[in-house]
Order: C-alpha cells, then structure tokens, then sequence
C-alpha cells in the first residue's frame, strides 16, 4: 500500500479594513465650514458700516451747507441792520425838517414887509405860531405847564426856587417860568418852575 499524504490546504486570511487615516476624505457638497461662515458675517458687517459711514458723511456734507448759509444770512442780515442804523441816524429828523420849512417861510415872509405896522407883526408872529405848533403836533411833541397848585413831579417839572406860600400846600407849583415838553412820552426838556413851601414859623 502506497501511503498518500495530504497537503494542509492554505487557511484563509481575512480581509481587513483600512485604517480610518487611510480611509479616502470625500468633499460633502453644499456645506461650508465655520470658519466659512465667520468671514460671511464680517464681510455684512463691513458693508453695513461703510453704508453707514456714507449716509453720515452724506448728513454731515448738508449740515455744513446749512450752517453756511445760516452764517451767510446772518451777516447779510447784520450788513443790512447796519446800514439801516446809519440812515435813521442820517434822517431821522428829515420830516421834520421839511416840517420846519414852513414855519421858515412865514418868518422870511414877515420880515420882507417893508414898514409893518406892529398890528401886521403881531398877525405875522401869530401865524408863524400857528405853524409851529402844528408841527409839533404833527411830530407829537407837547407841551408840560402845570397849572398853579398842580403837585411838583420831579420827572417833568424843575424847581427853580421855592417860595413860602399860605394859599397852596408845600410841594406845589406856584408859578411856570418857562414850558416843559416831551417827544411822545420822554421828557425832552421838563417845565421850570417856582414850588411852594412852608411858611417858617
């Protein structure tokens, strides 16, 4: 008998996986990192503040402009007050002036009678009166005589002396040596008078 002897057949090795740092990395699409994410953000914040910084520099160009012009009136406004100033000052007494025109003529007028009677001066003078008054009214300038007894105001009357009386109380005027008058309501020139006092005993 032949022996026959049997080869050991080859036992079958696994297979293995590979390792996971040698598994192959796939790209996922559509999906963006953090770091993607980050730069996206400050990208949206940038162009907001560089809107911003334009919309500011924008409102501030128009505020300088306005304020410009607003400094612009302003002198214009404070040329003209200027100017109006210097000619109220210049004409301010221009009416009556051209008032006083008339009152001029009727003085020349009386003068230039040759041999007037004093009657004729008399009416000349009283015209010419007239005249002035008028224009004193017109310019509303009048005048301040207290009567006798009247109480002595110190804003509009000027003692000239005082006298002792026993017909009127102490503090009154007596007599009126020369009219006040008042340009509206200011006392331009104020009535000089005589006022009464006790009598000393």
């Amino acid at each position: 008998m032949q022996d026959t002897q049997q080869t050991p057949s080859p036992t079958p090795v696994p297979e293995t996986e590979p390792a996971p740092s040698e598994q192959p990395v796939v790209p996922t699409e559509g999906k963006a990192g953090p770091e993607a994410g980050t730069g996206q953000k400050l990208a949206d914040t940038l162009a907001q503040l560089e809107e911003s910084l334009k919309r500011a520099e924008q409102a501030a160009a128009e505020h300088h402009d306005a304020w410009l012009r607003s400094v612009a009136e302003a002198d214009n406004i404070s040329k003209r007050a200027q100017v109006d100033i210097a000619n109220a000052r210049k004409f301010a007494v221009e009416s009556f002036s051209t008032e006083l025109l008339a009152v001029k003529d009727s003085l020349e007028t009386s003068l230039s009678v040759e041999k007037a009677s004093i009657e004729q001066l008399k009416e000349g003078v009283e015209l010419t009166l007239k005249l002035l008054t008028h224009v004193f009214a017109k310019m509303n300038t009048t005048e301040i005589t207290p009567s006798a007894g009247e109480k002595f105001d110190p804003h509009q009357h000027q003692a000239m002396t005082l006298v002792e009386s026993d017909a009127q109380a102490p503090n009154t005027v007596v007599h009126v040596m020369q009219k006040g008058y008042k340009l509206n309501d200011r006392v331009i020139r104020p009535a000089l008078v005589t006022v009464a006092k006790a009598r000393e005993s």
